[in-house]
């Protein structure tokens, strides 16, 4: 099969960088249902915006390529020692060629492999099947910040504002419910989930995440399950999370329910969180040569319409424009809501830093600065580094470290998405600082924004961890964690918890 390595790239370079149509199609729905007035939609203007720069250039959607995940059916005969080779050549190259982001992290030794190969990564999964001269390869790209808001029930259990979850089919309401409440912006909402129930822990979860294969627009075959991901989806777009956990209308984009038998002392809810970047694509190829026949998920006769209705945040005349290094003054003047437009110095720092810099030294003066929660897809191009892709990491992270680190370093602004908790908004009001919440998800509309790469500290943490010293012009960004002691994150939360208990009572 001398065309499959070129047909995996191909696969995988699609993925990452051009949504398929049942996700755009979701995604229009709820630019056009947000309302006016809420910070959800612009936000959502920046995420339309960003989809289509993505899929103009072939540039990753989001910095965090995340895990691959393969699905793979073969006929009997075919040799899945030669496509695994072919499968790790291609995405060694989508790497080198800056489509993936360098993820995968020896988990004893923190070095980073480089090229996205190593133990356990890929995933791939191999089936069996009877056609006799097809394979069939669908792959799913999802990220840390979405895998990280996934969540697993062992009911029956109490759940804040919900009660007890039964063994029953409205205990598995109350759980998913729960799980989206949970997420709150930090998956990058609007998010898809996919859902188990029973099986195993293990198998809960694999499932789970199958699920998600699945178009957003296709009705569950079982009657009880389809009338549940109905119901999930009106009820979770009524709890006022919205786009980024920003407030707003629309919180979830899809819900899919799968079900497993059990052990009888076992009944697990398995939610596999998915965020709006849904990258899911397939191929069917020629079994003998391993070229595509076709596509997955799109008609390749249909190109994607444009989703953006403009650039990205609309300027009203009302930004503030911080230039770094930035005074403690104009810092205490910002206010929850304000969006801000950052110029100057900007620095990268993710879990690896934070964790240096609590025992270290910055190798940089940081006073009056900005650290940005980002790892960037960066690409050495001509001798200088080119940041590719520069979408915001979730924050709360760095909760254990973040405060420290403004008193330490003389930090004044903080930026990432999903927010922060406690300890950093009294390290924010202490030290005159700010949170500003960026769109998750949106690499290639940030990535336009940073001018140069001026220097890079901390390589050997790898790409996605090392601290990358950047030029920015007008960046904008939200205030949603301010010195004077208020979140917008935190008000979210609870207001949402006071509409989620009223979806307390049986319902199926």
């Amino acid at each position: 099969m001398d065309k499959l390595k070129n047909s995996i790239y191909q696969l995988i370079v699609q993925t990452s960088t051009n949504l398929p149509p049942d996700v755009r199609a979701a995604m229009t729905a709820a630019l056009e249902r947000e309302s006016p007035g809420t910070q959800a939609l612009p936000a959502l203007n920046v995420i339309a915006t960003n989809i289509d720069m993505a899929a103009a250039c072939e540039g990753a959607i989001c910095q965090d390529t995340g895990m691959l995940t393969f699905e793979i059916h073969t006929p009997a005969g075919v040799s899945q020692l030669a496509m695994k080779q072919s499968i790790f050549e291609a995405i060694a190259e989508a790497t080198r060629q800056g489509k993936l982001r360098p993820n995968s992290v020896d988990s004893i030794t923190g070095k980073n492999s480089g090229d996205n190969l190593g133990a356990g990564t890929p995933i791939i999964h191999w089936n069996q099947w009877e056609a006799p001269d097809e394979i069939e390869v669908r792959l799913l790209l999802k990220g840390g910040g979405c895998e990280n808001t996934s969540s697993q029930y062992s009911v029956p259990c109490e759940l804040p504002h919900l009660g007890r979850a039964d063994r029953n089919l409205d205990g598995v309401r109350k759980c998913i419910l729960h799980a989206v409440w949970k997420a709150q912006g930090q998956g990058c909402s609007p998010g898809a989930i996919g859902v188990c129930i029973g099986g195993d822990r293990t198998a809960g979860y694999q499932y789970g995440k199958e699920q998600l294969f699945r178009p957003l627009d296709d009705v569950n075959p079982d009657q009880k399950l389809a009338a549940l991901e109905e119901y999930i989806m009106s009820a979770a777009n009524t709890l006022g999370i919205g786009t980024m956990g920003f407030g707003g209308g629309i919180t979830l984009i899809g819900c899919k329910i799968g079900v497993l038998n059990r052990l009888p002392a076992s009944y697990f809810v398995s939610i596999a969180y998915n965020c709006w970047a849904f990258r899911r694509l397939g191929v069917v190829l020629d079994a003998s040569t391993g070229a595509i026949r076709r596509w997955l998920y799109r008609d390749e006769r249909q190109p994607a319409a444009p989703m953006s209705r403009g650039e990205g945040f609309r300027r009203t005349g009302k930004e503030i424009v911080l230039e770094s290094p930035i005074p403690e003054t104009e810092i205490r003047k910002l206010r929850v809501g304000d969006l801000v437009l950052l110029r100057g110095e900007m620095y990268t720092g993710r879990d690896a830093v934070h964790s240096y810099l609590m025992k270290n030294a910055p190798p940089v003066d940081l006073k009056g600065g900005v650290i940005y929660h980002c790892g960037p897809v960066v690409l050495k191009q001509d001798g200088n580094w080119k940041i590719m892709a520069a979408g915001p990491t979730t924050s709360i992270r760095e909760e254990p470290y973040q405060a420290e680190v403004i008193r330490k370093c003389g930090v004044r602004a903080v930026i990432g998405k999903g927010g922060m908790g406690a300890r950093t908004l009294t390290g924010l009001k202490e030290c005159g600082a700010v949170y500003l919440n960026a769109i998750g998800g949106a690499a290639q509309y940030y990535s336009r924004c940073i001018k140069r790469v001026k220097e890079v500290y901390l390589l050997e943490f790898g790409i996605p961890e090392a601290m990358w010293r950047m030029e920015v012009e007008d960046f904008p960004a939200i205030v949603t964690m301010d010195a004077a002691g208020n979140s917008l994150h935190a008000d979210v939360e609870k207001g949402s918890g006071a509409i989620l208990a009223n979806l307390a009572d049986p319902v199926f």
